[in-house]
């Protein structure tokens, strides 16, 4: 059953308005893109941020838990001078 269209000759929308050669052969290039250099720059670029981010991550965490275990410290001598004055 073919399909009565408007644009004549039986060719449909695609066909009208696609501006290749139908008769020109197409290849098929078994080649590699040599673009995977710059993917690999990339990559090394993000890996190379993302280990600044953890070494900034980790000294941070390490000053918090710090100054943590210091106000701890502070409010347990607080504590402990107002408790025990006999």
């Amino acid at each position: 059953m073919e399909r009565n269209n408007s644009y004549g000759h039986g060719s449909s929308w695609a066909d009208q308005w696609d501006t290749s050669d139908p008769a020109a052969p197409t290849t098929v290039s078994n080649k590699k893109k040599s673009g995977g250099g710059a993917t690999a720059k990339y990559k090394q670029k993000v890996g190379d941020g993302l280990e600044k981010t953890k070494s900034v991550a980790s000294t941070g965490m390490k000053k918090v838990k710090q100054g943590t275990s210091s106000g701890i410290q502070w409010i347990k001598d607080k504590y402990h001078k107002t408790t025990h004055k006999n």
